[in-house]
């Protein structure tokens, strides 16, 4: 009987064994199933961060070249506005220069009419001295080939002295403020 007995205790001892192993075993899963799934979890949670990262480094990275950019054109602005600062005054100069042009085409014989004319065109010339520190400048007409970005043609002429497209004469001057035109010069072209 204690054969039987030794036998049960030893299959009985076993079966034990084995169920702890499998016991083992199923918690080994299960902790490979949690650190598998805890892994995913953070690695997912990694990604996402990252991704945030990503995210926020590139919306810094354009509002940083937004800000460059605005200054650029804010320093062009502003150098344009220095370049042309007297561009509104010279345009509203213009017609009394041409006034001033016109009284000045007149002669007279008289010695009073000659010293107010006189008076007249140093007032004119120092006006058109100004106009030259500004950087303001006549457009050469006469004797010119016709150029529509400074010359607006009014009449034809049909001089056989002078060649195609050549200003013959001037009708009202023109005047440019360093490369930009303030008023184009009207003029007479020849066909």
């Amino acid at each position: 009987m204690s054969e039987k007995k030794n036998k049960k205790e030893k299959l009985a001892e076993e079966i034990e064994q084995e169920e702890l192993n499998s016991f083992d075993e199923s918690e080994e899963t299960v902790e490979e199933e949690v650190t598998e799934e805890t892994l995913t979890e953070e690695q997912a949670k990694i990604l996402e961060l990252e991704n945030k990262l990503d995210e926020v480094e590139n919306r810094y990275l354009r509002m940083q070249a937004d800000f460059e950019n605005v200054k650029k054109r804010h320093i062009a602005d502003r150098d344009a506005s220095q370049k042309y600062r007297s561009q509104s005054l010279a345009q509203d100069l213009l017609p009394a220069l041409d006034s001033f042009e016109k009284a000045l085409a007149t002669t007279s014989d008289q010695e009073e009419v000659k010293q107010i004319l006189k008076g007249m065109e140093m007032v004119y010339n120092q006006i058109l001295v100004a106009f030259e520190k500004e950087g303001i400048e006549v457009i050469p007409a006469v004797g010119e080939q016709f150029d529509p970005n400074f010359h607006q043609a009014v009449m034809q002429d049909s001089d056989e002295n002078a060649g195609s497209n050549e200003i013959t004469a001037e009708l009202q001057k023109g005047y440019k403020l360093k490369d930009r035109v303030i008023r184009p010069s009207m003029v007479k072209v020849n066909q």
